[in-house]
């Protein structure tokens, strides 16, 4: 963990970031040039001593975004990477459990999202892959396990695939994105564009609204005998609204529209793919089984009934699963 102060905020969204927090707790996701474009400014940490340099907890890449991580513990890195809208705090349960059962843990905000620079231009899923590269080589992780949510196992697909040889051990996709969401003729069981649709233009009409909508089916609290948990949707709410909505609505693009097939077909290493069957935001049949079928070292696991934020609401259940495949 560094002890260097975080880059003040400017005051009015140092207020808002607050504002925010307070609400919450009251009431209840260009190719070669922009990959090139996204390596950090910064030289990668030395790691010849076997301790960690103390460094701000930001990277800048070359077109000036500001990438929030969070960086703590020793041993074998394990990277998570987030859902759409969210930011790293939503792998808290995560973070502490495999902090404390040895591991080296790293979490970062996707540009636009939580901490770093919302950003109006590279909410594509090329850059955010190219974001994780500079921050990897940033802090020169090695043996590296990285494990996606939602739209954050596209961003590991993708990842691994373009710039993980060497630095990766093995993946994990929870409840992801890929092969590809939006329907077509070579994706009949996707979903309609028109969904994809509809979230943009209740996005754009009132984020506010739409982001304590969403994590209702998100944690599957619409189900008969479910009853919502107020802190963990107002947790969601309170990622959500952090970021930036130019990068939230372009992001919907990114994680629907993505073909993630070649990525998934060139990744070597052991790949673990978690899913429910009861996922109303990324549906099993059209994710999970297909995305298996396509991994050389795959490795498919249901939870029956459970929903896409199950890495949450059954934290207990799905990190003693992770830990067994990380230590297999």
């Amino acid at each position: 963990m560094t002890d260097s102060p975080e880059p003040a905020l400017d005051p009015a969204r140092r207020n808002f970031v607050i504002g925010a927090g307070v609400l919450a707790a009251g009431a209840l996701t260009g190719i070669g040039t922009l990959a090139a474009s996204t390596a950090a400014t910064a030289a990668p940490a030395s790691n010849t001593t076997g301790k960690k340099e103390n460094t701000m907890p930001f990277i800048t890449t070359k077109d000036g975004t500001q990438i929030f991580y969070k960086d703590w513990g020793k041993g074998q890195p394990i990277v998570f990477h987030h859902g759409w809208p969210l930011s790293a705090d939503d792998w808290d349960a995560q973070m502490m459990f495999f902090l404390n059962a040895g591991f080296r843990v790293i979490a970062h905000d996707r540009r636009g999202h939580g901490r770093s620079t919302q950003t109006d231009t590279g909410n594509d899923m090329d850059t955010y892959a190219a974001d994780v590269a500079a921050l990897t080589e940033h802090l020169d992780l090695k043996n590296a396990v990285h494990i996606g949510h939602s739209t954050g196992g596209g961003e590991v697909a993708r990842y691994v695939a373009r710039h993980g040889k060497g630095r990766v051990a093995k993946a994990v996709l929870v409840s992801a994105v890929p092969p590809i969401m939006v329907k077509s003729a070579a994706n009949p069981g996707g979903l309609d564009i028109s969904v994809f649709d509809g979230f943009r233009k209740q996005l754009a009409a009132n984020r506010a609204q739409f982001y304590r909508e969403v994590p209702i089916p998100f944690y599957g609290y619409n189900r008969p005998g479910k009853t919502p948990n107020e802190g963990t949707v107002g947790n969601w709410w309170r990622q959500g609204m952090i970021g930036g909505i130019k990068a939230h609505y372009d992001c919907i693009k990114a994680f629907s529209e993505t073909d993630f097939t070649e990525d998934l077909k060139q990744i070597d290493v052991p790949t673990l793919v978690m899913h429910g069957d009861d996922d109303q935001i990324v549906p099993f049949a059209d994710s999970a089984p297909l995305s298996v079928k396509l991994l050389k070292k795959g490795e498919l696991k249901v939870y029956k009934g459970y929903p896409h934020g199950m890495l949450t609401i059954h934290a207990d259940e799905l990190n003693k699963d992770l830990l067994a495949f990380i230590k297999a």
